[in-house]
């Protein structure tokens, strides 16, 4: 028989191994079974999507031998009927992507007990079986918006194979925000030159190093550093780093500028450098799903 099914977000991968029939019968277990079975099957064949008109079903199967190009098939388990099962065409959507086919999953309202077979990119099907898309958030520093990590986050996971259904949750610090807790300030600096701020008092910009006035520093532990480097003194200081300032529950991704290669692996909670290329974020993304997968709460067949 076909090994039981993960309860979450079983995604075909890669989409070959869906074959897509249409099908007259009863959209029943036992009729879909009793079609399947002894049927001619290609040996890279895993699941069945049956489609009839707007209905479909999706049915898992195996054969005694993957060796014969073809050959016939010995166990059916049938994964989803249409009370539960909704097909789709968006071409919008790559069904290679796990993360991409939860969230037209949760666009179309569609809960944990569903599965969604899409029509997508390309015209290839696929499915996503019970879509249950891991949360983590986002922590970044704003502006710019959408803020860099955010969109590097979607960015990666647009590409990145092996993943599992994501779904990014953002969580802004302001800048604005900050400058509010020295209100009475005659001027601020900060870090470096960002679009969209809009200060009643005259901003200034440290990687600029301009020169000293009577400002407040909205920055972080290095900028304090580099602030005393180039002006031999501190200055009235309110805190900006994202790991000093967060204080996260559930998975969550954030930068440090303390940080410059590498990065810091806690419980459910990641950190990369403040300038994080691609490659260093998708490593963040990686070393979280590792954390949360050691339950078993995706899989990728």
């Amino acid at each position: 028989m076909p090994e039981k099914q993960p309860l979450q977000n079983l995604v075909p991968l890669p989409y070959r191994h869906v074959s897509v029939q249409p099908y007259s019968g009863p959209l029943t277990a036992a009729a879909i079974e009793g079609h399947l079975l002894g049927k001619d099957s290609y040996r890279r064949t895993r699941y069945v999507v049956l489609e009839q008109s707007e209905r479909c079903a999706v049915a898992a199967v195996s054969r005694d031998s993957e060796e014969p190009l073809f050959s016939p098939i010995t166990a059916v388990s049938v994964l989803a009927l249409p009370d539960t099962c909704r097909l789709v065409e968006d071409e919008t959507v790559d069904t290679g992507n796990p993360t991409a086919l939860a969230a037209k999953a949760l666009a179309l309202g569609l809960d944990s007990t569903a599965t969604l077979v899409v029509r997508g990119l390309d015209g290839h099907v696929n499915f996503i079986h019970h879509p249950h898309p891991l949360e983590i958030t986002v922590i970044d520093v704003v502006p710019p918006r959408p803020p860099k990590l955010w969109r590097q986050a979607n960015q990666v996971l647009s590409y990145a194979a092996g993943l599992p259904p994501i779904a990014l949750k953002v969580a802004n610090i302001s800048l604005e925000d900050l400058a509010g807790q020295a209100p009475d300030a005659a001027a601020y600096l900060i870090p470096c030159r960002a679009s969209g701020l809009n200060f009643a008092v005259p901003t200034y910009f440290l990687d600029e190093r301009p020169p000293r006035r009577n400002w407040t520093l909205i920055a972080c532990e290095r900028s304090r550093q580099i602030h005393r480097h180039f002006y031999g003194e501190d200055a009235p200081c309110v805190e900006m780093c994202p790991s000093r300032l967060a204080a996260p529950a559930g998975p969550t991704l954030l930068k440090c500028c303390l940080l410059e290669s590498g990065m810091e692996v806690e419980a459910q909670r990641v950190i990369v450098p403040w300038g994080a290329d691609l490659a260093q974020v998708e490593a963040g993304l990686r070393a979280l799903v590792a954390q949360l997968n050691q339950k078993g709460v995706f899989h990728l067949s």
